[in-house]
């Protein structure tokens, strides 16, 4: 953000990549992915890189409020000297966070999970997608994140990003306002599990494993490490081929017909 500023540039939107997006490995692959597809359909877009701290979502969480009002102060004041105005995300305890907790603090912006942004992309015919792409005709059954869904009720956007693929969505028992949890959310990512008969993220995976599909569709970087360990306690060596979990915006970039210069 801070070259484009010194060249006079105003980009079309913020990529807040967060925590997860810029530390784990697993879902750099996924900041990767949207990048490509953001390339791909012309959006003139930046990052803070070292200028951007954790949202603060989990500490408040915890219950750390004094953490959290300090975090989220010192983005406000980076993100209002940008002048930001819109916001794009991977991770929706960051687009939750952003969106509805940092507007009491002083932040006001318009915040779009890549789910929407995706939807809106691919509406205008700024994705183009090959034929014949890798997931059509696949069985993929979609995870609705907590803060996401019932959150922010977005239900309808992750689910068109799919049909664009021409892959067959297989919806789990429990999905959309229903959606079981999968165990990471309110900050339980980051300690150790209160004792119980049974790890929530391997009933989750069950219940996906129980459709059938060979994908297991997320949009939250948190989702998806706890389902792809529950997909690999559930595999043995003598069990059929596990399904991949991906995020829909990884499943977008394996399918572009071609990357604009």
């Amino acid at each position: 953000m801070s070259d484009r500023q010194a060249r006079g540039e105003v980009p079309e939107v913020l990529f807040w990549v967060g925590c997860a997006g810029s530390f784990d490995p697993r879902a750099r692959r996924v900041t990767k992915a949207l990048a490509a597809i953001l390339d791909h359909a012309g959006v003139s877009y930046a990052v803070l890189g070292r200028e951007e701290m954790c949202t603060g979502d989990p500490v408040r969480r915890a219950g750390n409020e004094f953490l959290f009002q300090m975090m989220a102060h010192q983005n406000i004041r980076v993100l209002d000297g940008y002048g930001v105005k819109r916001i794009v995300t991977a991770c929706p305890h960051c687009f939750n966070t952003l969106r509805n907790e940092y507007p009491e603090l002083g932040g006001h912006y318009d915040v779009v999970h890549h789910a929407e942004f995706l939807q809106r992309l691919l509406d205008e015919g700024r994705i183009r997608l090959r034929e014949g792409g890798p997931f059509r005709g696949r069985k993929v059954t979609y995870h609705d994140s907590c803060y996401l869904g019932r959150a922010n009720g977005v239900y309808e956007a992750p689910r068109r990003v799919l049909e664009a693929l021409d892959a067959s969505l297989a919806e789990m028992g429990r999905c959309r306002s229903r959606g079981l949890c999968c165990g990471a959310g309110g900050a339980q990512m980051f300690k150790e599990e209160e004792k119980g008969e049974r790890r929530i993220n391997r009933e989750r995976t069950d219940e996906a494993l129980a459709t059938g599909a060979s994908v297991v569709a997320a949009a939250c970087p948190f989702c998806n490490t706890m389902l792809t360990d529950g997909v690999a306690a559930a595999s043995g060596p003598e069990a059929t081929p596990a399904p991949e979990v991906l995020d829909i915006a990884e499943m977008i970039a394996a399918s572009l017909a071609e990357v604009r210069p």
